[in-house]
């Protein structure tokens, strides 16, 4: 189970961290700041019955680039983070081979962060967007 592809080295603190869904759907990093996280994940094997992007896959991308954000801020001052609300809109279904998903910071506080993420397909359209918040907390 990995996060990293080759071409994009990824700090060693996440490759403890990596979840068993998002390794099922196939979740690869390629940015990774407190104010901004870039994750993919491919459509192939991530469809609902009519062929189409599964919702629920967007979802886990908001949670999955917020909250990777929110723990490298919270890694400056050796705190955690954890997910305290996640909501997502689906405006259309992704084509092409993939999604990408970025995460911009809202808010970097002591105790809460929050991160809008904007979901694009391989044409560059916005499919999803979403808020993902988390409490900082001590280790």
């Amino acid at each position: 189970m990995t996060y990293s592809i080759p071409e994009h080295p990824l700090p060693t603190w996440l490759a403890d961290l990596v979840s068993p869904l998002d390794d099922k759907l196939g979740v690869k990093v390629r940015e990774i700041s407190p104010t901004r996280c870039v994750v993919t994940a491919p459509l192939d094997g991530n469809t609902q019955p009519m062929g189409l992007w599964h919702g629920g896959g967007s979802g886990v991308l908001v949670e999955t680039a917020g909250s990777l954000a929110a723990m490298a801020h919270a890694r400056t001052f050796d705190h955690s983070a954890v997910g305290t609300e996640l909501s997502v809109s689906h405006l259309r279904p992704p084509r092409g081979h993939q999604v990408i998903a970025t995460a911009t910071a809202v808010h970097l506080g002591k105790h809460t962060t929050t991160h809008t993420v904007e979901i694009v397909d391989d044409e560059g359209r916005i499919c999803a967007v979403g808020r993902m918040t988390c409490q900082v907390i001590g280790q």
